[in-house]
């Protein structure tokens, strides 16, 4: 399996893994994403699985939320390598929910900036 792929296992999809997510996770900002994690026990190998959200709040149109959220999965999958990893080396997993909390909408450059800002925090906070 490539580095750069996204494949279904790469994903979180577990309504229970989302939901203990946000009952007991940690979380932080770096614009325009806000990132919740938590480590968590998975039942394959995935070092880090993830989710994507957009607030339909700030965007009414279906179209404008599936665009920032591919964007976002792109700039992740493009990034998520060095995270992955880590988490292999030190043989832990690692739930994230990746939520674009701005209120307009981004290109892929911005969206990346702060996709690579957010994976470098995850890093030094798992160290």
């Amino acid at each position: 399996m490539s580095e750069f792929s996204l494949s279904k296992n790469d994903r979180l999809r577990s309504r229970k893994s989302i939901g203990e997510l946000f009952a007991e996770g940690e979380s932080f900002f770096i614009f325009p994403l806000k990132v919740v994690y938590r480590k968590l026990k998975f039942d394959d190998e995935t070092p880090v699985k993830a989710a994507f959200s957009v607030s339909k709040r700030n965007f009414k149109r279906a179209v404008k939320r599936n665009y920032l959220k591919r964007l976002m999965r792109e700039t992740y999958r493009l990034n998520k390598g060095e995270l992955a990893s880590l988490l292999n080396e030190k043989g832990e997993q690692l739930g994230v929910m990746f939520i674009f909390a701005a209120k307009e909408e981004k290109d892929f450059q911005v969206v990346e900036k702060g996709m690579l800002k957010s994976l470098e925090k995850l890093k030094s906070l798992l160290s």
